[in-house]
């Protein structure tokens, strides 16, 4: 694969509060629009056994209301200013992020601030969010069909509590918890020595940096979070299973393995891998099992990507009259194929194309800069990193996926969840 490929570098300017918070500078004026993201270090990853759960709710506590900011205004004045905003929570971080026109600057620094210095942590807001969670639980995991698959799958694959329990947490382990374990986990993860602020889009660096100061520098810093280990076994946890779903329509199946940490040559080698298994309609299975045999009604396959050991789950769910067994052993096959003779030369053209588009796209949008130079800064400690990732994948060759491929795929070192529909009693 050539890499000749030229883009000009996206402008940066880092730099340290006192309190240790970590800001990063992308003005670009090509759209009078601003981006701000705070990511806090802490996801499911931090969470230990009876105390799961937490990074989520804290994604839901965060728009309760703060000392000048009353329960659910952070949303009104987001909207009434002409801007959207969002948070997720994921194993490695969680996020709040906005954007707006960009003379709102000084709200959203203000309003990220204000919830960063004095979120309210009260036993009626735990409880409302508590049940919050609840509720989305039932609703986006407990009735739905194949709803906890991928959950399933994420504790068959790893050993390690810290990797292998799910984000959404143990709704026991929400019970449990007190306003006071809620107060601490606050104190110890939101601290701005635990967070990154970026701002991207159209502003003027110099009152950007008045402003930051103005709202985030008199924060206290904490003591940094504890030491967290993450380290597993090469093995997967469990090699099988069988659940039974009583809302599944039809059979389906997920597998799993266990591959090294993001931004590993390796890494990189089983992510464009995955492209050229399962991403898209141009993708092996997708033209062999949705497009050829037309066997599956839904194929999906996802690369997890963490700090830690990440992994590759690839699935189905067959058409009502398609043997299950078949359609298993034509992803092994492709697999296998992959991992014996690597891809074809117009593949990986192909799949440099869509690197590239994939790149300049991403580029265009001031939301997308700010969530990419955000994540690089926290996990890699340097944002430049956003300048060097496609450089990285662009210099993958055919001999790294085959070989990485072989290595981590093409093996029975894999977790296989087959899903049991109701139907079948």
């Amino acid at each position: 694969m050539t890499t000749n490929f030229e883009i000009g570098d996206i402008l940066l300017e880092q730099y340290t509060l006192g309190n240790g918070l970590r800001v990063i500078l992308n003005p670009d004026d090509s759209v009078p629009v601003v981006s701000v993201a705070v990511y806090y270090d802490v996801g499911s990853r931090n969470e230990w056994e009876g105390k799961s759960g937490f990074a989520h709710l804290f994604e839901h506590m965060m728009f309760q209301g703060s000392e000048n900011v009353g329960k659910a205004e952070h949303f009104q004045f987001i909207m009434k200013a002409g801007g959207t905003m969002n948070g997720t929570t994921s194993s490695e971080r969680t996020n709040y992020y906005e954007t707006l026109p960009a003379n709102q600057l000084p709200l959203a620094l203000w309003l990220e601030s204000d919830r960063m210095r004095s979120l309210a942590v009260t036993q009626e807001n735990l409880d409302n969010q508590r049940e919050a969670v609840k509720e989305e639980k039932r609703l986006r995991y407990d009735n739905q069909p194949y709803g906890q698959i991928f959950d399933i799958l994420i504790s068959m694959i790893y050993k390690n509590f810290a990797n292998a329990h799910s984000t959404i947490g143990s709704m026991e382990d929400l019970d449990d918890a007190t306003v006071e374990d809620v107060r601490e986990f606050f104190r110890i993860y939101y601290a701005p020595n635990n967070a990154v602020l970026v701002i991207s889009g159209s502003f003027e660096p110099e009152t950007a940096k008045e402003l930051v100061e103005k709202y985030f520098g008199s924060i206290p810093a904490q003591q940094l979070p504890p030491e967290i280990d993450v380290e597993e076994p090469s093995e997967v946890a469990e090699t099988y299973r069988e659940y039974h779903d009583p809302l599944a329509p039809l059979p389906a199946f997920l597998m799993g393995w266990k591959v090294p940490p993001r931004r590993t040559r390796e890494f990189h080698a089983l992510y464009l891998a995955g492209k050229l298994l399962y991403d898209g309609d141009s993708s092996r299975l997708y033209q062999k099992l949705v497009k050829g045999e037309e066997s599956v009604t839904q194929l999906f396959g996802f690369t997890d990507e963490r700090r830690g050991p990440s992994s590759v789950m690839i699935g189905a769910i067959p058409k009502p009259d398609k043997d299950l067994d078949r359609i298993r052993q034509i992803i092994v096959e492709e697999i296998r194929d992959l991992a014996t003779n690597g891809p074809k030369q117009e593949e990986l053209e192909k799949l440099r194309n869509q690197l590239i588009n994939s790149e300049v796209h991403s580029r265009q949008s001031s939301l997308s800069r700010a969530q990419s130079i955000a994540e690089y800064a926290l996990y890699d400690g340097d944002p430049g990193v956003i300048n060097e990732e496609i450089h990285e994948l662009l210099s993958v060759t055919a001999e790294d996926i085959r070989s990485a491929a072989d290595k981590y795929l093409n093996t029975e070192n894999r977790a296989l969840l087959d899903v049991i529909p109701a139907s079948a009693g």
